[in-house]
């Protein structure tokens, strides 16, 4: 089974989160097709978390039809996501970075 166009599944995550309360918007956008979903959480407490794509390490056959994801930073200050979203950026320009706003730690994603 293949893999939803990222361009739908931004705009279907950014609806969900606004329909539930919570600021989402789509920060930057990338390839419309197969770019890789950075997710930015702002815990409006000063610190932010960073969401990123799952390794194919972290993968099985099993997950090749879902978006699988890991913590890579956990409320940390805004510039380390800055620095890492800038570092990315020099390695793979066709990303997304979706930005929400909650206080609570469930996103609704799929992580490793």
């Amino acid at each position: 089974m293949s893999q939803l166009r990222t361009d739908l599944w931004c705009a279907a995550f950014v609806r969900r989160h606004n329909d539930l309360g919570q600021f989402c918007v789509v920060s930057r956008r990338g390839d419309p097709v197969a770019g890789q979903v950075f997710i930015e959480v702002d815990h409006l407490n000063g610190t932010v978390s960073l969401y990123a794509p799952a390794s194919a390490v972290a993968r099985s056959e099993d997950d090749a039809a879902d978006r699988l994801f890991e913590l890579r930073f956990d409320h940390v200050e805004p510039g380390q996501v800055r620095d890492r979203l800038a570092r990315e950026e020099n390695f793979d320009p066709d990303f997304w970075v979706l930005s929400v706003e909650t206080r609570g730690s469930e996103l609704g994603l799929r992580v490793a």
